[in-house]
């Protein structure tokens, strides 16, 4: 008589309960593979340090041309000094190797080494980071955004921002 309650009840139970929706999330190992995680309802979120929870917008990557425009944007103002590289006085073209070296890339010393590595890059098509050159490539800047470069130009003038089109424009690069 016992068994006969127990399957009953079990019986009812299944018919009288709703079926829960099956909700699952998939979940990627890299090396590993993917893997469907069920959702528990009331369940907290699991939160990993460094790691982002799932769905959630992941944080822009900082290209190493950003990196180079922010290290030379925050030297506007250093002194001119013909042949230094920094960190406190540069020349043109040590100014753009020593943004560069922040971010973790190597350039040629001078501008006309710069002029002739990295990848060509019409006027048109500047993005910031690109290493301008001017002069026949005797001078170098590195383009900004906004049809502005910034460079140390020359003896007593301290690095700053000027338009591209105050000096003779000799062809760009991209690094």
């Amino acid at each position: 008589m016992r068994r006969v309650l127990v399957a009953g009840a079990l019986t009812a139970g299944v018919v009288i309960l709703p079926a829960a929706p099956a909700m699952a999330a998939p979940l990627t190992i890299p090396g590993v593979g993917t893997f469907e995680i069920p959702d528990i309802p009331g369940l907290p979120p699991l939160n990993i340090p460094g790691v982002p929870a799932p769905g959630a917008p992941l944080a822009p990557q900082v290209t190493p041309a950003a990196k180079a425009v922010q290290a030379a944007e925050s030297k506007i103002g250093a002194p001119y000094v013909y042949g230094a590289s920094g960190p406190d006085s540069f020349d043109c073209s040590g100014l753009i190797q020593w943004a560069y070296k922040q971010a973790g890339v190597s350039l040629p010393r001078t501008s006309y080494d710069q002029a002739a590595a990295g990848t060509p890059v019409s006027r048109d098509s500047l993005v910031p980071g690109d290493v301008v050159s001017f002069y026949g490539g005797s001078h170098s800047g590195m383009y900004i955004g906004n049809g502005n470069v910034v460079h140390a130009s020359t003896s007593g003038v301290p690095v700053k921002v000027a338009p591209v089109d105050s000096m003779p424009f000799d062809g760009a690069r991209r690094y």
